[in-house]
């Protein structure tokens, strides 16, 4: 069986994946991993992150994935203790000079992307330094991951879902060049992402393709003063979701999806989709098929657009802003849930009406997405509700008092 690996930013994601399946949550540390600008844990929530993953049977991995100077690397040595004491299951490491540690700690040992790791060579080393899996480059071609992980002494695991950097396996140095702000320190601002301008100095011919492919058009948009606005840096998002059984059949023992510093609707949606994808291959491989719901879910949540990255050819798409068909309207908090009627009461700010697609958050709750069939207000049904009021919401998923509610209101994409 194939782990699904889903990530968690916060206490309200953690629960919202493991709420729709994932076999396992990776997570980062203050100060140790590559997404500094998410709310992350502390050392002192380790226990209960773990505490809430074996509740449903799953496995935690830390990410500390930074590249270490001398003195981080010192203070997460001393820290290995205090994480093992935690019971959390691995560590997702990028500097191999930590394996040891790790190991002795009685805390499993995974190689970073970060690592680069694209043959069997280097998981050959990796096996004798004690590591017990490695995440492979996600600029391997299936074939190639297909071929390394048979050869491999310990487990492999690989993206199938979320953002893909510019650079090799996320080494970049654009946003520290540009702002001294380091993303191999987990504190990139994506500079990659903006949309910027290609100019060309007239006179200069020190520019020569060699490259066999004719069409090389990274410009996509002309402007008023002879320069074009282009982005060239930033790729598409990585699907998978209708390659779910070559990729197992590839051997790795797990499947990551990206998306640490983004909502938990957005990690409840992607890991929803991935479990049933993946339940359903195993469950009947010869009646197998991809569902058109599957894609149309996954497009309704935060993305730049989708390509299959390297996994069947070069990546050459380029993505602009986020092409999600929804975006998320802030409408209330729920004031109470009473569960006899499955009920929620919920203070709201902005109109509802009965057709509407909400979702509730909370630490408890996770991510809950509901469409609405019924609305009371003091015991009588309406159809529609105006912001400044309580209203009965009837939903059969227990939601509790102060958890957000959001409401998906419809992209405007003529604009």
């Amino acid at each position: 069986m194939v782990e699904l690996l889903a990530p968690a930013g916060n206490f309200i994601s953690l629960r919202a994946v493991l709420e729709n399946g994932a076999d396992a949550v990776y997570f980062g540390l203050d100060d140790y991993n590559m997404r500094a600008n998410a709310k992350n844990f502390s050392l002192e929530d380790l226990s209960e992150v773990s505490g809430i993953a074996q509740e449903y049977g799953a496995k935690t991995y830390l990410c500390t994935n930074i590249i270490l100077n001398e003195k981080s690397a010192s203070k997460l040595q001393s820290s290995l203790e205090a994480i093992s004491s935690s019971e959390i299951d691995g560590l997702i490491l990028s500097d191999i000079g930590l394996i040891e540690d790790t190991v002795s700690n009685g805390l499993e040992a995974h190689i970073s992307v970060q690592e680069n790791v694209t043959n069997s060579f280097t998981l050959r080393t990796l096996a004798k330094l004690g590591a017990k899996r490695a995440i492979l480059s996600r600029e391997l071609s299936l074939r190639e991951i297909t071929e390394i992980t048979k050869k491999s002494p310990i487990e492999t695991e690989i993206f199938i879902h979320g953002a893909i950097c510019m650079a090799i396996s996320g080494r970049c140095f654009l946003s520290y060049g540009l702002y001294g702000r380091s993303a191999n320190c987990g504190d990139c601002l994506q500079p990659c992402r903006k949309n910027w301008t290609l100019t060309y100095e007239e006179g200069e011919d020190s520019v020569v393709n060699f490259s066999d492919v004719e069409d090389e058009t990274f410009v996509v948009t002309g402007s008023d003063d002879g320069s074009y606005r282009t982005n060239f840096f930033s790729p598409k998002d990585m699907c998978m979701i209708e390659y779910i059984p070559e990729l197992i059949e590839s051997g790795v023992a797990s499947f990551k999806i990206e998306g640490r510093a983004r909502s938990p609707d957005y990690g409840a949606m992607v890991t929803g989709i991935y479990r049933e994808a993946i339940d359903s291959y195993q469950s009947d491989p010869l009646n197998y098929e991809v569902m058109d719901s599957w894609m149309e879910e996954l497009t309704g949540v935060f993305n730049r657009g989708f390509d299959t990255n390297f996994y069947f050819n070069t990546p050459f798409e380029t993505s602009e802003d986020n092409q999600s068909r929804y975006i998320k309207k802030d409408i209330g908090q729920v004031v109470n849930y009473y569960s006899k009627v499955e009920a929620a009461e919920i203070r709201i700010w902005d109109d509802l009406k009965l057709g509407d697609r909400i979702i509730i958050q909370g630490r408890t709750t996770g991510s809950v997405t509901h469409t609405i069939d019924s609305m009371q207000i003091e015991g009588e049904s309406v159809e529609n509700v105006e912001k400044g009021c309580n209203v009965a919401v009837g939903i059969p998923t227990k939601v509790r008092e102060n958890d957000f509610v959001y409401k998906l209101v419809e992209r405007n994409t003529d604009d």
